[in-house]
């Protein structure tokens, strides 16, 4: 707000301050993230100190906004991210409850932080995490009954009930986020997935992953009243994933996961639409059939697979997706490896003639280099080998753009597009885009690409290069538009 000298500019400053001196408690959506906190600059990782400080001034906020009563409306959703640090739960759990029991919070969204990055991560460390959260709900009950979206970090199961926990007090649970969650002993199979320089850790993990401890900690859901729509798993050692009854269930999210074979199963599932997984296979990983991941949905609109520059680890099918892709609206594919051929992904177009958007993204990484420490743990790069032309559709294709990130005018890809132009009569644009940029590729000078690759192994960003790409597509009367991202 600007101050000047008039007095009647003076006078309706005054009277309009007054009035904001009450707006924070007129809200009816109230976010308080601990990060929010924090102090500038402060270390990475963040440290306990620093914590206590943005829970201390945190606590202080919350008092504010929650300790007094509210004249005006009720917060129809608090947001409220925090860490278990010390004694300040023995504060916010009552100050929370209090509210939720007296009306004021109607939906509350909690998140419990732990800044422990996954590798820094003990089983005994993550015993403790469970030990504080359980404590918290034990304590303060009301929190879960108002609970609608939870996300939690670094927390061992192997001591907690947690199907009881999210699925039986958790009753109006919509959105469940677990990120570098154990079931117990499992936590260094996590590791693997993030270091690619220690050789001593990841041969440890490498021989671990054949422990037949791996393939035991199946975690089953069967919830039929569940409200959860919207479910997350990043890096998390659960073993293998039942969804044997989750009515609500919409949205699910996989990130990586440690079983050798079949991850994942569905039954009851009619409401699921999306599903996006995404998992750098390592060498004991057997592929699986998606086919039989998704037979028992009936509603699935929206499918991503990602494999991060990793072998690709659906095996080859044909008309076996067709009922499991009879819905299917949008597919995505992203992390193939640049060296890969791209034919083999029009089985799954073949398969799923109702796809309008089929989204490409290709992975190349030069901060990841392919020496002998990688290949122990994931092997070598196979290149895929479906045969594209024993199965083909019937049925008339509706796709309508392709898109793809990572592009440059090499063989595998030129071939591809050119055959799926050839098949979809339907398609209007095409949408070609440059690699997304990686920091650890120009911390070790592997950017800017176009300095280090040949014309052909690059994003054509010139006029000139980019009309050659069209006039190599594009070919007698054809109406698909080539657009090239920035």
């Amino acid at each position: 707000m600007e101050l000047n000298n008039g007095d009647n500019q003076i006078t309706s400053n005054s009277i309009l301050s007054t009035r904001w001196k009450q707006l924070p408690w007129s809200l009816r959506e109230l976010n308080i993230n601990c990060k929010d906190f924090l102090s500038v600059p402060h270390t990475n990782p963040i440290e306990v100190g620093h914590m206590d400080k943005a829970m201390a001034s945190l606590t202080k906020a919350a008092r504010s906004f929650l300790g007094a009563p509210r004249s005006e409306a009720n917060i129809s959703r608090l947001q409220l991210k925090i860490y278990l640090v010390n004694n300040y739960s023995d504060v916010i759990g009552p100050l929370v409850s209090q509210a939720i029991d007296g009306g004021t919070v109607e939906d509350l969204d909690l998140a419990i932080v732990d800044e422990k990055e996954p590798d820094d991560c003990y089983d005994e460390e993550m015993l403790q995490q469970a030990h504080c959260v359980d404590g918290f709900f034990s304590t303060y009950p009301s929190v879960l009954h108002c609970l609608t979206r939870l996300s939690l970090y670094n927390i061992c199961f192997a001591e907690w009930d947690i199907h009881h926990l999210l699925f039986d007090c958790c009753k109006q649970l919509q959105h469940l986020y677990l990120s570098t969650c154990d079931a117990g002993g499992l936590i260094c199979f996590v590791k693997v997935f993030i270091l690619f320089t220690n050789f001593c850790k990841i041969l440890l993990c490498w021989y671990l992953l054949r422990s037949p401890s791996c393939e035991t900690s199946t975690w089953k859901i069967n919830a039929p009243d569940s409200k959860l729509s919207v479910l997350k798993l990043c890096f998390c050692c659960l073993g293998k994933l039942e969804v044997l009854c989750l009515p609500k269930l919409e949205r699910l999210r996989w990130d990586s996961w440690i079983c050798r074979y079949t991850p994942l199963s569905f039954n009851a599932v009619p409401s699921l639409k999306e599903l996006n997984l995404v998992c750098m296979a390592m060498v004991d990983h057997h592929g699986f059939k998606l086919s039989k991941v998704l037979r028992d949905t009936t509603a699935v609109e929206n499918l991503a697979l990602n494999f991060l520059g990793e072998k690709i680890w659906i095996n080859p099918e044909g008309k076996q997706f067709c009922t499991a892709f009879k819905q299917l609206k949008k597919l995505s594919l992203h992390g193939i490896f640049v060296e890969f051929d791209l034919l083999w992904t029009i089985v799954l177009l073949e398969a799923a003639p109702t796809v309008a958007i089929f989204d490409i993204e290709i992975w190349e990484h030069p901060c990841i280099i392919d020496d002998e420490e990688r290949r122990k743990v994931y092997g070598d790069r196979i290149n895929p080998s479906w045969k594209m032309f024993e199965f083909k559709s019937c049925k008339e294709w509706v796709l309508r753009e392709v898109q793809i990130t990572g592009f440059s005018p090499m063989e595998q890809q030129m071939v591809f597009l050119r055959a799926v132009m050839e098949r979809a009569r339907k398609l209007q644009r095409i949408i070609l885009n440059d690699y997304q940029t990686c920091d650890y590729c120009e911390k070790i000078g592997a950017l800017p690409r176009s300095e280090i690759l040949p014309a052909e192994c690059v994003f054509p960003k010139g006029k000139y290069e980019q009309d050659l790409v069209v006039e190599q597509l594009i070919r007698d009367e054809c109406s698909v538009k080539i657009i090239f991202g920035d």
